[in-house]
């Protein structure tokens, strides 16, 4: 059975999912086909059920939720950092309702983090990976940043105003902000559902117990990162809350989706349900 598997061309998701690349796990007689977009991109072809398997912000899930159910696994969670929001000029965080804010999608889990901290302010939708260089030409005020850019942007001469995952800690007495998840479509069989969770399991388990190759292999999708930096970008995003979710990572989820329920920004209230093996 061919499944179309939908992930970030990113070193997180490429490391996840090296085992599965490579044939290095057992597949219990699925193939899958590498379907590499941004994660907006997924958000948005997962309104129309496009692909079996999907990385999805947790954002979109809030809107996709009676077409895909999420893998206890493979989740982005920032525990205790997470998306920025960075500027040319020295900007405090009181200033950022009145900033005009590059954004990477309206859907981006990184987005909705932003308006529960800082509430309304303008904002304008570019690439994730232009808007370093899109805030630099004076574009914009400020942008947020997600993948790689969190380690690399006082490279580009940007300063931090805001740690979003930090912010979140604080705000919830440390609990991970929930920013990527897998999801799987509803309608395949349920047998389907259970080899798909175990199988993906496994890759994951396979990366974090074979992280040299797994990293290496990874660096094709650095964009910039050298070795260093790409270890240490896959260690913030690949961890044991990818492993499993458990009850902190769920928490976490079902937290995000209630305050951004409350404050009017998804719908709900959202039924939140994984996959089993």
């Amino acid at each position: 059975m061919l499944l179309r598997l939908g992930h970030s061309p990113d070193p997180d998701d490429a490391f996840m999912f090296y085992a599965l690349a490579k044939g290095l796990v057992d597949s219990e007689g699925l193939e899958f086909e590498h379907v590499l977009q941004d994660i907006e991109s997924l958000n948005r072809r997962a309104e129309n059920a496009e692909l079996e398997i999907t990385a999805l912000s947790v954002h979109a899930y809030a809107h996709l939720h009676d077409r895909y159910i999420l893998l206890p696994h493979g989740a982005s969670m920032g525990d205790g950092y997470g998306p920025l929001l960075v500027s040319r000029r020295p900007m405090r965080v009181e200033d950022l309702p009145d900033a005009h804010v590059a954004v990477p999608g309206l859907r981006t889990s990184a987005f909705l983090a932003a308006r529960l901290a800082i509430g309304y302010f303008a904002h304008t939708v570019v690439p994730f990976d232009e808007i370093m260089d899109y805030v630099n030409a004076g574009e914009a005020d400020a942008g947020l940043l997600i993948h790689e850019g969190q380690l690399t942007y006082a490279g580009h001469e940007l300063n931090k105003v805001l740690d979003l995952g930090e912010w979140w800690s604080d705000e919830t007495g440390g609990l991970p902000l929930p920013l990527g998840v897998n999801a799987v479509r509803r309608d395949l069989p349920e047998d389907v559902l259970h080899r798909i969770t175990r199988v993906l399991g496994r890759s994951i388990g396979y990366a974090l117990q074979n992280r040299a190759p797994a990293v290496e292999h990874s660096l094709q999708w650095g964009r910039g990162l050298d070795h260093e930096l790409a270890d240490r970008f896959i260690g913030m995003y690949v961890n044991a809350l990818t492993e499993d979710l458990g009850e902190r990572g769920r928490a976490g989820i079902l937290e995000f989706l209630r305050r951004g329920h409350e404050a009017g920004l998804v719908p709900g209230p959202i039924p939140v349900e994984f996959t089993t093996p």
